[in-house]
């Protein structure tokens, strides 16, 4: 007992090394919120609505449970040739929109404001909601939204929903409390947006910290019976830091989606690696290693796909922000391999192949999919098998 003891502290000095050159290198200040009048030029205008549970500080949020929830909406200019999904941030004075995300535009909204603009211009009944991970100040979540929803080319403006994280590496353990105090909230505006007439399909994508508070306000959904929300939701996972005991828990209790869950998970996310050493080596499902056939069936018998995208290279130097990477890939992730959006019998472990063709599917099967029978009786019989 004393040599693992040893060992665990022995390795969280270079893990909390790594997180903190990935965490506090440029990190920027609330000032980079503000509207900048600067003309587009080659660039493009992201819009992104935000909702938050925060408390306003000055320009922006802080770290602080509001109580109340504020909504806003942004116009911000993004570069059009950028090589990966790094962020470059507005310089206090000659901001360059050639080369920086910059706000142009900031209004706050009203719950039905968000919901209206959400539906709005050419509106193809599909919604989105990316929840933020541990250790994000309001403004990272709110550029790391713009840059995903300008690579993913999306139709509609989609809603960041930021918590009160502490945005510090040492803030793990009170960022998780921040999430279970988040629940209510992020289950009332997923309720807002899926009764809205328009929208057919919400996709509710969580990162890191931000999967497991999806997952509890979706469980919450579930014991409350909320089926006419529950069957328009969408749920991603990407390196989702939740314990796998704790997930399986969870999938009992929400049980079968319409559409099944996707998580996207790398065995060498040096993130999780950490959140695993101080849990007391528990494992994370965001590190499940897709090639142990153990995790394909376990993901059949539990009605979900995992995906791993090792293959992607991350900009954080510790590969946990590969899926900002992939969102250009977008409609191919919500076909699953064919033309058609994915139903309850395309579920197991897959590969994601970085390296394909526009043409080609960008994933690779590992596991078979599982076909036929009532979804239900078949996770019954493997739960209790």
């Amino acid at each position: 007992m004393k040599d693992e003891s040893c060992r665990l502290l022995g390795l969280l000095p270079p893990l909390l090394f790594c997180l903190c050159l990935a965490s506090c290198a440029l990190r920027p200040g609330p000032d980079v919120l503000k509207p900048t009048a600067v003309a587009l030029g080659d660039a493009e205008q992201v819009t992104v609505l935000a909702a938050t549970n925060r408390r306003p500080v000055d320009a922006g949020y802080d770290g602080v449970w509001a109580g109340r929830m504020s909504y806003e909406r942004f116009d911000v200019s993004v570069p059009r040739h950028r090589k990966d999904a790094a962020i470059d941030y507005p310089a206090a004075a000659n901001p360059d929109p050639d080369r920086q995300f910059i706000v142009r535009h900031r209004e706050p909204l009203s719950p039905a404001g968000v919901a209206k603009a959400a539906t709005s211009g050419s509106f193809d009944g599909t919604a989105g909601i990316f929840v933020h991970g541990y250790n994000y100040s309001y403004q990272e979540a709110l550029f790391r939204t713009v840059q995903v929803t300008a690579d993913a080319e999306s139709k509609s403006p989609p809603i960041l929903f930021s918590w009160p994280s502490a945005a510090s590496v040492a803030g793990y353990v009170a960022d998780r409390d921040a999430v279970l105090a988040s629940r209510t909230e992020l289950q009332a505006l997923v309720s807002i947006i899926a009764r809205t007439p328009k929208v057919e399909r919400l996709v509710l994508f969580g990162h890191s910290m931000g999967g497991f508070l999806v997952m509890e306000a979706v469980r919450e959904l579930k014991l409350q019976g909320r089926r006419d929300v529950l069957d328009k939701l969408v749920i991603v996972l990407a390196a989702p830091d939740i314990d796998v005991d704790v997930f399986r828990s969870q999938l009992r209790d929400i049980g079968w989606m319409k559409t099944p869950i996707t998580m996207f998970v790398s065995k060498n996310d040096k993130a999780l690696m950490f959140s695993s050493t101080i849990a007391g080596e528990r494992a994370r499902v965001g590190r499940l290693d897709v090639s142990d056939r153990r995790i394909a069936e376990a993901a059949r018998s539990e009605g979900v796909r995992v995906v791993d995208i090792t293959s992607v290279q991350g900009t954080d130097g510790l590969g946990h922000d590969r899926y900002a990477a992939i969102a250009r890939y977008g409609k191919r992730l919500s076909s699953f391999e064919t033309e058609r959006r994915s139903g309850p019998g395309d579920t197991g472990a897959f590969v994601f192949n970085a390296a394909g063709s526009i043409v080609a599917s960008p994933f690779r099967l590992v596991g078979g999919a599982v076909g036929g029978g009532d979804p239900d009786m078949r996770r019954q019989a493997a739960l209790n098998a």
